[in-house]
């Protein structure tokens, strides 16, 4: 885009932010701007760079457990410490566990194994408010995929839509918020995972040892492949699909975020609420946390193929869309409301329950 038009495009979207009806509890002007200056933040460049190293051939397709995988979480705790975030877990920015122990394919009646450490990435921006600061907003990406497949095209599963462009997607949020002097008032918690290729291993592990109060967890956004624009049912331009989209309010939340950036929101006929079971916002959601998927292509050439490369993802696409989640993380934020799941939606029944009983005790 020429640097006149994207002037000009971020001039209307900061009066865009100003002019529209606050939302709720955001405050009027001044939170107007600290949101803008997020997404200004946010860079195509950034990304390229970071997914061109993470789906490289040296990571050897990020398989669970590989070398790859151990180079990318390295990576990844790097950027979220260069972004100013704090670390959470066992060990700074990491949640560790051994994959010998949780593998769902595991042999349980073979001899132990030596330990294999997997790990969660994880850092957080705590929020400014005295209430709701103890509050938190989960935004996530999967950050292994299938590893190599010698005699398969080249062999190696680079995974650069599926979720390398999700996991520099939760890089590039982290950098947007972590830059800002004016914190949101709920906290952050900014987290790539292991093990979604096997069975959501990773999100599932933090469900059962969250490093933050799950009863105090208000929302989930996750996001899986927003890099590539070549859907099989048709070019997705300026637009993403929400799983469970009518789950909770989070749906609605990404649409408001969406018709104030000039981004498509929507909820696919078949494969919104299909989907809902098949990433890592379902581990979350059977925990009653109202979490779900951005997607932009369901279904593209090369899914789990060894030609998912760096170099076919649409940067520019890609930042707009996560324009509109960075305004949608804003909104929750600040909001003093929290999303509620849906009680009209019977899809939704279970997940509320789990949050109702839990809120019992």
């Amino acid at each position: 885009m020429p640097i006149t038009r994207r002037l000009l495009s971020r001039a209307v979207l900061h009066a865009a932010l100003l002019i529209a009806a606050p939302l709720a509890a955001a405050g009027p002007a001044a939170p107007a701007v600290e949101a803008a200056s997020v997404l200004d933040r946010i860079s195509a460049t950034a990304m390229r760079g970071n997914l061109a190293f993470l789906a490289s051939d040296a990571l050897e397709g990020r398989g669970t457990p590989s070398r790859g995988l151990d180079i990318a979480a390295e990576f990844i705790a790097s950027q979220f410490r260069a972004a100013g975030l704090e670390p959470l877990g066992d060990e700074p920015y990491f949640q560790t566990a051994d994959w010998n122990k949780i593998n769902p394919r595991r042999d349980k009646n073979a001899a132990p194994a030596a330990p294999a450490k997997v790990r969660n990435v994880v850092g957080i921006l705590r929020g400014s408010d005295p209430a709701l600061k103890d509050s938190y907003i989960l935004v996530t990406a999967h950050y292994d995929h299938v590893g190599l497949k010698p005699g398969e095209g080249d062999g190696i599963f680079n995974g650069a839509n599926d979720d390398g462009s999700g996991t520099v997607s939760v890089i590039e949020l982290a950098k947007a918020f972590g830059a800002q002097k004016e914190r949101p008032k709920r906290s952050i918690v900014f987290m790539t995972v292991f093990g979604e290729e096997h069975g959501l291993v990773g999100s599932r592990y933090y469900g059962a040892n969250p490093l933050v109060p799950i009863e105090k967890t208000v929302a989930g956004i996750n996001l899986e492949q927003v890099g590539r624009t070549d859907d099989s049912e048709g070019p997705q331009k300026l637009a993403f699909a929400v799983t469970g989209y009518d789950f909770s309010d989070v749906g609605a939340i990404l649409k408001q975020a969406g018709d104030q950036t000039g981004i498509k929101v929507w909820k696919h006929p078949v494969n919104s609420d299909k989907y809902f079971a098949h990433s890592d916002n379902q581990a979350l959601a059977d925990q009653g946390i109202p979490a779900h998927t951005v997607s932009v292509a369901y279904a593209f050439p090369d899914y789990h193929g060894a030609g998912d490369h760096w170099d076919k993802i649409d940067y520019e696409n890609m930042a707009a869309v996560n324009r509109a989640v960075a305004l949608a993380i804003w909104n929750i934020a600040n909001s003093a409301e929290a999303p509620k799941w849906n009680r009209a939606n019977a899809k939704a029944a279970k997940y509320l329950g789990v949050q109702e009983q839990r809120s019992l005790k």
